[in-house]
């Protein structure tokens, strides 16, 4: 099935986020990690201090005409990533079949949109969920 171009644009900030995060030293140990409805974009381990296993959910925007790629990041979007972080732990394996990190567990939240130039900009907020 074709991708549409909304949904290349997606993929294509996931992989901007992901290779961001790795030249900062994280691992990137899955991407697009599905349990029913819910999907997690990035599933990582943070180098730190404090090392932690970490959770990147990725919003982005074409332009501010809308709003902030922050906004997107409501209850209902929040509520399928708790349901996914749950069903990861439950589960303790990664789609490969590794065993998670025994590391503690975070969502953060990165949001990419159209810098000066063109650039995409990529902002992070760690602990999204303010656990």
């Amino acid at each position: 099935m074709e991708r549409t171009d909304r949904q290349k644009a997606g993929d294509a900030a996931e992989r901007l986020v992901a290779e961001r995060l790795a030249a900062r030293g994280w691992r990137i140990l899955a991407r697009n990690v599905h349990f029913g409805r819910s999907e997690l974009d990035i599933v990582a381990a943070d180098p730190g201090p404090p090392a932690r296993l970490v959770v990147v959910e990725v919003r982005w925007r074409r332009s501010r005409e809308f709003g902030l790629p922050e906004e997107t990041f409501d209850h209902r979007k929040r509520a399928h990533l708790k349901a996914g972080l749950s069903r990861l732990l439950e589960v303790g394996r990664l789609p490969g079949g590794d065993e998670l990190p025994h590391l503690p567990l975070a969502l953060d939240l990165a949001v990419v949109e159209p810098g000066v130039g063109g650039e995409p900009q990529v902002r992070l907020y760690k602990d999204a969920l303010g656990n």
